[in-house]
């Protein structure tokens, strides 16, 4: 199996992406998604912005590598009436059953980022836009001393190192690879921005609850914790994990409130 398929087929990432629905609506009411619209949310998950966007009037389909969040995403548009959106899986390296010049928006927002062959995918987005269109994707940006950014760079101390020629999701998070990347697929230097902007995790109840969400459903962090189990140092992974969420989170004891930087990236066709 795509050892990326297999990573996010493992968890359940629906029960990480409860904790941020409000940031993801509050993203796309930032986008000017209107009725009539075509959008693709490229690693979307269980529809965190793909819904908020088809709820403003947008045709919307949502890709995504793992066959469980895909199924999750029609559960969640059934349920709520949208009829003008879909889930299908795929690849963001490889879009190979998207016409060229078909959407008038990209997104990925915490998706892409994880394909491997970062140039394919920078190029497939370029491809699928029509010209005037726009990518926004929102990406984990590497050492950042917020929430992901952290969560990451520990569960990479405790896994084995990645195989040769892997390149780092975060590298999607530095502004000079992503327009390395773009520049590339063709698209002119003044037409790529890059913004540090905040996800804020909202969660009744406490740090450590939060924590055992991503343990058991988070793909890089339950992969951690059976890389540490099997080097019999779980406790210093999970004693290291907690004191980064209790120290992150800005709400009480038992109503987790924490925000995690990441980069906003807007490119124009």
């Amino acid at each position: 199996m795509n050892p990326n398929k297999a990573l996010w087929e493992k968890g359940d990432f629906t029960r990480i992406a409860e904790t941020i629905r409000d940031s993801g609506r509050i993203l796309i009411d930032g986008l000017d998604v209107g009725p009539g619209m075509e959008v693709l949310d490229l690693g979307c998950g269980d529809g965190t912005t793909a819904l908020p966007a088809a709820e403003l009037g947008a045709n919307v389909l949502g890709v995504d590598i793992a066959s469980n969040l895909v199924a999750a995403g029609r559960a969640r548009a059934a349920a709520a009436g949208l009829s003008k959106i879909s889930f299908e899986e795929g690849d963001a390296s490889d879009l190979m059953n998207i016409a060229d010049e078909r959407f008038d928006l990209v997104v990925s927002i915490f998706g892409a980022m994880f394909a491997p062959c970062p140039c394919d995918v920078a190029r497939e987005m370029v491809r699928v836009i029509k010209p005037g269109g726009r990518i926004v994707m929102g990406n984990w940006i590497p050492g950042d001393p917020t929430l992901v950014a952290q969560v990451l760079k520990i569960s990479a101390a405790y896994t084995p190192p990645p195989p040769e020629g892997f390149v780092s999701p975060v590298s999607w998070g530095v502004e000079a690879n992503v327009r390395e990347r773009f520049e590339a697929a063709g698209i002119a230097p003044d037409q790529i921005s890059a913004t540090p902007t905040t996800c804020i995790f909202t969660y009744d109840g406490s740090p450590a609850e939060l924590l055992d969400l991503f343990r058991h459903y988070y793909g890089p962090t339950m992969n951690a914790y059976a890389a540490a189990e099997s080097a019999g140092r779980t406790e210093d992974l999970h004693a290291e994990l907690r004191t980064l969420f209790e120290q992150q989170n800005q709400g009480g004891a038992d109503n987790t409130v924490i925000h995690a930087t990441f980069l906003k990236v807007i490119v124009r066709k």
